[in-house]
């Protein structure tokens, strides 16, 4: 039995480091334990779009101080972090898609956060790779792009109260337990289960559901696009439980590449790149940006989000097993909202209000809605 720390983190993904951070900060000794490295599993995957999201009430508020605490944030970046302001640009292809475009804009307006809608001539003017005939858009100017594995690892290392137990897969969690595939058991005061789409195995009756995402990079492109390219029908795409989903997501990145995604996929558990749904996902893509067919992709992958059935993460204490709290549950947000949440744990481990409510997203919900 090893007690080294007043708390151990499962899980070395960007939500891990966050909440180490935020705890060292508080001046708690914290190890972070993970089956493989920093970075990994979905983190690795992911786009990096740090971004304020309105689907619900609490999605908004938790994504709109996230974003907060970005912004305080990059400016400590260093470069390989790739931090990028480039916008968010979301693309209406029809009427229909317009009218979500300026209610989304009057939703983000009256917390404060920039938004302009652009006629069809704007957007063409914004992002002439774009086709024709599109009815419009809205810009979002202050939405960033970050590298997550580097962010990640930067996080961890400015942060050196925290330990590190790598390669180090966990068997179980218990009452103040982490118990390793090898054996050892490791004690604390609190345990935090941020293992992603893992979270489920390790604490049984959490409603994480894994939900696959494919994602391209192309050789350089530079000056391709500026924007971080959503179509307003991604929303849908993020908060439907269909089996299968494509959607137009397209970012540049610093080195002149594009990163293409996105796709969701329930009910798969092998990580192999499946060519039918990539193929649906690259088409999608030159749909909307025609160009982009020239553009060489140069490498593909896939990882699993961690999704929760009403689209909000589970942050808090887990009321079956004492000491134990979940940072888990993002489906796709969880680069946007990892230092929210790591705030708003540490909030409640340390014990002081939050600065947005907590309720939303305390795992209790799950179990009274069971």
């Amino acid at each position: 039995m090893s007690t080294t720390s007043d708390v151990l983190i499962v899980g070395a993904g960007i939500v891990g480091a966050a909440c180490a951070s935020a705890l060292v900060r508080e001046g708690l000794r914290v190890t972070i334990v993970d089956a493989a490295m920093i970075g990994g599993g979905a983190t690795a995957a992911g786009m990096g779009h740090v971004v304020v999201m309105d689907d619900s009430p609490a999605q908004l508020a938790l994504t709109q101080y996230s974003f907060r605490l970005w912004k305080e944030l990059v400016a400590e970046m260093p470069a390989d972090c790739e931090y990028d302001p480039c916008g968010t640009l979301w693309v209406a292809a029809d009427d229909e898609e317009l009218a979500t475009a300026q209610a989304k804009a009057q939703s983000l307006r009256a917390q404060g956060i920039a938004a302009e809608l652009l006629d069809t001539r704007q957007l063409a003017e914004s992002e002439p790779q774009l086709r024709p005939g599109l009815a419009g858009g809205l810009l979002v100017p202050d939405d960033l792009v970050v590298y997550p594995p580097c962010v990640t690892r930067w996080l961890i290392d400015r942060t050196p109260g925290a330990s590190l137990r790598l390669d180090c897969a966990v068997a179980s969690i218990g009452d103040k337990l982490v118990v390793l595939a090898n054996g050892t058991r490791l004690t604390a005061e609190v345990v935090i289960n941020a293992a992603g789409t893992a979270a489920a195995r390790l604490t049984p009756g959490i409603p994480i559901r894994p939900r696959k995402g494919h994602l391209a990079i192309t050789d350089r492109c530079r000056g391709f696009i500026r924007h971080q390219l959503v179509e307003l029908g991604y929303a849908k795409s993020a908060a439907g439980n269909a089996a299968e989903s494509v959607a137009l997501n397209v970012a540049p990145r610093p080195t002149g590449q594009m990163l293409i995604g996105s796709s969701r996929q329930f009910g798969i558990e092998s990580a192999e790149v499946e060519p039918a749904i990539l193929r649906r996902m690259l088409h999608r893509a030159i749909d909307y940006l025609p160009g982009l067919g020239r553009c060489n992709v140069i490498r593909t992958w896939t990882g699993f989000r961690a999704s929760t059935d009403d689209k909000l993460p589970l942050i808090g204490p887990w009321p079956k097993t004492s000491g134990l709290y979940l940072a888990t549950g993002h489906e796709g947000l969880g680069i946007t909202m990892a230092l929210g949440t790591a705030e708003l744990l540490a909030d409640m481990i340390i014990g002081r209000q939050s600065q947005i409510p907590r309720e939303p997203y305390l795992p209790e919900r799950v179990l009274q809605n069971a």
